[in-house]
């Protein structure tokens, strides 16, 4: 549960592994961060997010690599951000001591986040001070593969034996004898460390007071923008610096999450790098950022997602961070695996899959730009205008589907529903702009589909819609994201009954569902899986707009008690256990938090208490 302070608690470890509840994200709007209970940095991906990892413990904690910074004899620890920023302190406590280490990636003086420029100074700043007691302070510094150190200027030149693109420049105000050290320390002494890369600082007085007072500023003031009142405020806060912290600031970009291969369940193959941009990621996640006021946000999104489509004049289902194709996916057998989880796999192979999605996700990007003020060229227009000509005939054909199946295609009825919205979202710019193209036509095949998808994809019997629009009752619980596409009312009787049936038949307990049933659905991947967080805050959307605010209430409540410590959620939670499961922190988990908030926030408005 999410704690602003929380109480003290042992280090735990799972098969030598923290459990993700125990870690916390920093970030620079380049690259991110995850910060141990323990004091360790497990993983950082330099110079970018979908970089291959200067630290990767978190993958093998053998062999990985880790920047620890700790106290010898440690007894038990809590983590704390420094309130609405990304800025993390974590309190260790020794046998003898107390020591508090704040850690940041930070930001450029006077940095301005809502703007599409680089923020970052590509510096890690660890600033211990300890608070009572007195501590022997270990650190570790191993970059996966070894590194060679050599004295320089206030520190230390690094050189990563696998990255010999990469310089880095570890400083401290105090003496560094090499990579490996131990620093004793009694109340109110500090050790600061800051790890630059790309252009040096060396020259630069080292005051990290000034760098952390500075990246602090920069977060204040893009949390000034946010406007939101209702259930979970807090969370709902820190939901919104989670996405920022997963956003590439410069290209306006998204990452699904910033880790890879962490997975779901633990000991199965589910393992997938998501440091990458989804489209239907970044359509979710403007609906919910421009909600609480981060139109910026929003709109850097949606240009994104335009320029990715019209510089690979093809709609793909993600997109590196500058737009361009996701590498090749391969598996790397140095690396034993998250709890001994193996493959661990860098780039995603999904990437070229057919997912008919992918042309409703763009045209509705498309809508949405048009709706906050911007504008379509010629151009692009007629791009767009041959997907919507293209959705009007694919949802007839097979393809993998939201959730990237693996084995042989079928015909998703989510897959026709966002073709649907292709062809309905191109025709409403169109109706509204006066713009040329097939109109009439396209809202004519609309209304038909939609039809169609209540129609065929019925089944009598089981009484829901079906995963297929072949139909015959196997459940998928992307149904419930139907009406939130606006495919068809939330309150039509018969998506009113598939709510009932998702809820009940793919339930995990707790307010939690499966996305499908394995042995209904094969998915081409042996082994079960977790139940996936954001159906849950869908599940939420449907109750609201059922008018059944109480429930509502309840299983969001529910959902978000299970946030860390620190308020963050991964993709999917181990139901028998609680425990997090799958990539981490998710943004789609975090967009859940923020778009049910707001709906039962706007809910609470309209009904009498």
């Amino acid at each position: 549960m999410h704690d602003p302070d929380p109480p003290f608690r042992p280090v735990r470890r799972r098969k030598g592994y923290l459990p993700l509840e125990d870690l916390g994200l920093i970030g620079d709007g380049t690259t991110a961060a995850l910060v141990g209970l323990d004091g360790s940095i497990p993983w950082m991906c330099l110079p970018r997010f979908d970089a291959e990892p200067l630290f990767c413990g978190l993958l093998d904690q053998a062999r990985g690599g880790h920047f620890t910074l700790a106290p010898e004899d440690l007894v038990e620890a809590r983590q704390r951000y420094i309130p609405d920023t990304g800025v993390l302190t974590t309190e260790m406590r020794s046998t003898t001591g107390l020591v508090r280490v704040t850690d940041a990636l930070a930001l450029r003086s006077g940095a301005d986040l809502t703007d599409d420029t680089p923020a970052d100074r590509s510096e890690l700043v660890r600033s211990a001070v300890v608070l009572a007691g007195t501590v022997r302070l270990r650190v570790d510094m191993e970059p996966r593969g070894g590194a060679r150190a050599s004295a320089l200027f206030s520190g230390l030149e690094v050189r990563p034996s696998r990255r010999p693109d990469l310089r880095l420049h570890l400083r401290s105000n105090r003496s560094l004898t090499g990579l490996h050290s131990t620093h004793d320390l009694r109340r109110g002494d500090r050790l600061d460390l800051v790890l630059s890369w790309g252009r040096f600082h060396r020259h630069h007085r080292l005051d990290t007071d000034a760098m952390l007072e500075r990246t602090i500023g920069a977060w204040h003031r893009w949390m000034a923008h946010f406007d939101y009142v209702g259930p979970e405020e807090l969370l709902v806060r820190r939901a919104a610096l989670t996405l920022k912290l997963c956003d590439d600031w410069t290209n306006g970009s998204l990452v699904a999450a910033p880790t890879s291969s962490l997975p779901a369940p633990i000991g199965g193959i589910r393992n997938w790098d998501y440091r990458y941009a989804w489209i239907r990621d970044a359509a979710f996640a403007v609906f919910a950022l421009r909600r609480i006021g981060f139109r910026g946000e929003a709109d850097a999104f949606l240009g994104w997602v335009l320029d990715a489509f019209e510089y690979s004049r093809r709609p793909l289902i993600m997109y590196d961070l500058r737009g361009e194709p996701v590498p090749d996916e391969v598996e790397d057998g140095e690396l034993e695996g998250y709890q001994r989880s193996s493959p661990v796999r860098w780039g995603n192979g999904a990437a070229d899959q057919l997912q008919h999605d992918v042309y409703g996700e763009i045209l509705d990007c498309a809508d949405q730009w048009l709706l906050s003020g911007g504008e379509i060229q010629p151009e692009l227009w007629a791009g767009l205008s041959k997907l919507a000509d293209t959705a009007e005939k694919a949802w007839r054909q097979p393809d993998q589907g939201i959730w990237e199946v693996r084995s042989e295609g079928r015909t998703f009825t989510y897959s026709a529903g966002l073709c649907h919205v292709a062809l309905d979202r191109a025709a409403q710019m169109g109706e509204r702009l006066g713009l040329p193209g097939r109109i009439a036509p396209w809202r004519a095949s609309a209304d038909r589909l939609r039809r169609l998808i209540l129609e065929q994809s019925w089944d009598e019997n089981a009484q829901t819609l079906s995963a297929h629009l072949d139909g015959g009752g196997v459940l998928d619980a992307s149904l419930l994201a139907l009406p939130l596409r606006r495919v068809v009312p939330v309150d039509h009787p018969r998506m009113v009954a598939t709510a009932t049936a998702v809820a009940e038949r793919l339930s995990a307990g707790d307010g939690l569902l499966y996305r499908y049933l394995h042995e209904e659905s094969p998915d081409g991947l042996s082994g079960d899986e977790g139940a996936f967080v954001l159906c849950s805050f869908w599940l939420v959307d449907n109750l609201i707009g059922q008018g059944r605010i109480e429930e509502a209430e309840q299983l969001y409540a529910s959902l978000c008690a299970r946030a860390s410590p620190l308020g963050l959620l991964s993709e999917q939670i181990n139901p028998s256990t609680g425990e997090f499961m799958g990539n981490f922190p998710q943004a789609f988990s975090h967009i859940g938090i923020i778009a049910s908030g707001v709906n039962l926030a706007r809910a609470r408005t309209r009904t009498p208490r």
